[in-house]
């Protein structure tokens, strides 16, 4: 039996996915967790065969929980659930442990399919974004791509209207460093406030518009 935990912040979403994966035989949901902090709490206490990460969220992310959860324990198999394909995503989250990734359009059957290729230890990326992947631009035009993994992180929470000083409780670090990130960040990315950044975002997908 493959040990499913669901991670995602929207209640309808996690329910509708653990609803489809109870009828599925030799899959069992045994948790759900609605942001990354509660995602490295429950894979520690419950430890399962897979966590269905979301990465998109409030506080630290799915890309930073997927790190926390795979340093921890490198046999349990993340993989990331988004309705954003973008290839910047798939990257950061393999680089920090996941094992698969999947969009929100995915069908009932890649899922399960997907659960059960990374249960077997083997890797799974959505068929239209490994597509993507292979023919990309070499010279890659996202300028997201330049941000180093923290800077990605706030760069993630500012846009999902946290505030500094949210920021820096939820990474344990000072409002004062949280501000020299964002400085680095607009720098980085040619952009003079929140507002403009934000709207990269959007540009770029790393804001689910549709949300």
């Amino acid at each position: 039996m493959t040990r499913v935990l669901i991670v995602d912040d929207h209640i309808l979403v996690r329910t509708g996915i653990e609803r489809m994966l109870s009828e599925t035989e030799g899959i069992e949901v045994i948790g759900q967790a609605s942001d990354g902090e509660e995602a490295v709490q429950k894979s520690r206490e419950l430890l399962p065969d897979i966590v269905l990460m979301d990465v998109k969220m409030p506080g630290i992310g799915g890309v930073e929980a997927t790190r926390k959860i795979t340093r921890t324990n490198p046999s349990i198999g993340v993989i990331g659930l988004t309705a954003s394909g973008d290839e910047t995503f798939v990257q950061r989250l393999l680089q920090a442990g996941a094992k698969g990734y999947l969009t929100k359009g995915t069908s009932y059957e890649e899922v399960v399919r997907a659960i059960r290729l990374v249960s077997a230890g083997q890797f799974y990326v959505d068929p239209t974004l490994a597509s993507g992947m292979l023919v990309r631009d070499p010279q890659n035009n996202n300028p997201f791509s330049q941000l180093s993994d923290r800077e990605m992180q706030v760069t993630l929470m500012i846009v999902n209207c946290q505030k500094v000083q949210e920021i820096a409780d939820s990474l344990f670090v000072s409002p004062r460093t949280i501000n020299t990130y964002r400085y680095r960040i607009f720098e980085k990315l040619a952009v003079r406030n929140d507002v403009e950044l934000t709207h990269l975002a959007m540009r770029h997908k790393l804001v689910d518009v549709t949300d």
